[in-house]
């Protein structure tokens, strides 16, 4: 299972890098997608982070190469996302796929951006309450929230909760898996 991580300059160090972890512990890949090739500088406490290397620029990453996709926050990071069309098109294409998508933080601005909020329940950093009103989303004050398949967290301290729930929606996506249940032990 490869999963996309779509995040520029400016995402919060720790809303990418233990995602990706999670997801790489539990056997699947998390890839970088991001506007330009090279490295993308995190935020972490009020200052600049680590370089992460991108494994594929937007331009050319094709949503159907991937299972899920992870949006990390950080103001600057979705703010620059979010007016970028390509960018846009590719949280779209993740959505009208049914495939899951995971969003902390400011990450929810892009799935506004990509219009597809209207009807959602989801939560985020505080200060997105009224966008996500204002785009047709019920927002709510909750650790994590799973909406069919967007899924949504507050800030970093929620990652704990939201590593778990986005790999039992990211795990329940993988339709090339073989599913063996109660019954199928002999």
């Amino acid at each position: 299972m490869t999963n996309a991580q779509l995040a520029t300059h400016g995402f919060e160090q720790s809303e990418l890098t233990e995602p990706k972890k999670a997801l790489e512990e539990a056997g699947a890949k998390a890839e970088v997608v991001s506007l330009e090739s090279g490295t993308i500088r995190g935020w972490k406490a009020r200052n600049w982070g680590q370089d992460v290397p991108v494994d594929a620029p937007v331009k050319s990453a094709r949503p159907e190469r991937y299972d899920g996709l992870i949006l990390p926050g950080g103001t600057m990071n979705p703010d620059r996302l979010r007016q970028e069309p390509r960018a846009v098109e590719f949280v779209r294409a993740f959505f009208k796929a049914g495939k899951p998508i995971a969003a902390i933080c400011h990450g929810p601005w892009l799935l506004i951006e990509a219009g597809v909020v209207r009807g959602a329940r989801l939560t985020s950093w505080p200060s997105l309450r009224a966008d996500i009103q204002n785009a047709g989303g019920e927002w709510v004050d909750q650790e994590v929230v799973c909406d069919n398949k967007l899924l949504t967290s507050r800030k970093p301290q929620d990652l704990p909760a939201f590593n778990r729930k986005m790999l039992e929606l990211f795990a329940g996506s993988d339709q090339s898996k073989p599913q063996i249940g109660p019954t199928d032990i002999t």
